[in-house]
């Protein structure tokens, strides 16, 4: 029988990241097909899970994708697994509109029980009434069980473990707080840059034979905030780094430019001259581009950073700025409809045009509230700070 259950937690930092790659390694040294996944639009937690696991980490959200795409996602990349752990993202609840979207609706669209991760350091028997609540509130989410994180010593654990026994639920361990588990951040995630590259895709079996022929832009850090299902669309991809190789973009259908860090590696994309002025001169003979986020800034004309300027591909004629004092947090889910197409995605970015440029569409938040969010169309360039949750129904 297949293993298969949900990590949630009352809320963010409890350390569902850090138990979740415990418990992957635990059945992955045990010899198991451990498959990953993670709930929402998180594309940095995903890397985490695949360097533990040796395959993609596969997001399911169903804002991004229907609930019915997220059975499918699920049943498909987990086919061939002997176990199955997805990671819960915020709070059990936490959606973009009160549980909608949330960890909790996930586990309710497939059936899984939830393990429940708490952050135990500044509490004990207080934490009964907090679990009774989350154990009562929704019948049709079931919690399995109890791991407390960040457990202080053996006499805090036996108070802990106190709790689950009044409650009636498992206890399934308590975790020491030990600091080399914790996982530093920077400001768009969790630390990743140490992580080992990813493997050069995975390409499900029913596009292997596609005539689709996509170059990807593919970088530890500077380009690589790719959802799997987009690559797995794409059928037939080709990979470059650029900071280091010039694109092949002969016959090639689209290019796809994904977010990243580019603004942490400018040295190096401006010494690649070569692959700037390949994509440059790819764009103006008509070729399809697809940019998003940091592949946006790099098709702009430069980056505005403390240090100075840097010259980038001068295909937008655009500026961005990341200079501190020009530092603006803009997140949340995004929608809008572009040639009778409809796209969605999320937008998590500091940095911002120095000068916004007009939009070709109008963009909305999740709840259909109207956002400034830009979504440029220069030629055959479609580009914005959304990262978009492409498919074979809106791919450009």
């Amino acid at each position: 029988m297949k293993t298969q259950f949900l990590i949630a937690a009352p809320m963010s930092g409890s350390g569902k990241t850090t138990i979740a790659r415990e418990l992957m390694a635990m059945y992955v040294a045990k010899g198991r097909r451990v498959q990953p996944f993670k709930c929402g639009p998180d594309y940095i937690d995903t890397k985490f899970h695949e360097a533990v696991c040796g395959r993609p980490s596969i997001n399911l959200d169903t804002f991004m994708t229907s609930p019915e795409h997220v059975r499918e996602l699920y049943q498909r990349y987990g086919a061939d697994a002997d176990v199955c752990i997805v990671e819960g993202m915020m709070g059990l609840y936490d959606g973009y509109e009160r549980d909608r979207g949330s960890a909790a609706e996930i586990a309710r669209v497939l059936g899984l029980p939830v393990v429940m991760v708490v952050d135990a350091r500044s509490a004990a028997y207080s934490l009964a009434p907090l679990l009774q609540g989350f154990i009562n509130f929704r019948p049709d989410v079931h919690i399995a069980g109890i791991i407390f994180n960040k457990v202080g010593s053996p006499r805090h654990e036996r108070m802990l473990r106190q709790v689950c026994l009044d409650l009636g639920i498992h206890c399934l361990a308590c975790v020491p707080r030990r600091l080399e588990l914790e996982q530093q951040s920077r400001y768009l995630g969790l630390d990743f840059s140490a992580l080992p590259q990813a493997p050069q895709g995975h390409p499900r079996p029913d596009t292997m034979t596609s005539t689709t022929k996509a170059v990807v832009a593919r970088n530890a850090e500077s380009f690589s905030f790719i959802y799997q299902e987009t690559l797995d669309a794409l059928g037939s991809v080709d990979f470059f780094d650029p900071e280091t190789e010039v694109p092949r973009l002969e016959g090639c259908q689209l290019l796809y430019l994904p977010g990243g860090y580019p603004e942490k590696h400018l040295a190096a994309l401006v010494r690649n001259e070569a692959a700037r002025r390949a994509i440059r001169h790819f764009a103006q003979q008509g070729g399809r581009i697809v940019a998003e986020c940091g592949g946006m800034m790099y098709l702009c004309e430069k980056i505005l950073t403390d240090e100075g300027e840097w010259p980038m591909c001068g295909v937008l004629p655009y500026v961005i700025t990341a200079r501190k004092v020009d530092r603006r947090l803009s997140l949340g889910y995004r929608q809008f409809e572009l040639d009778g197409r409809q796209y969605r995605g999320h937008e998590f970015h500091y940095t911002q045009f120095l000068h916004q440029p007009p939009s070709c569409c109008q963009v909305f938040d999740a709840k259909g509230e109207p956002v400034a969010t830009p979504v440029v169309c220069h030629g055959n360039v479609l580009a914005s700070y959304t990262h978009l949750y492409l498919n074979e129904t809106n791919l450009y």
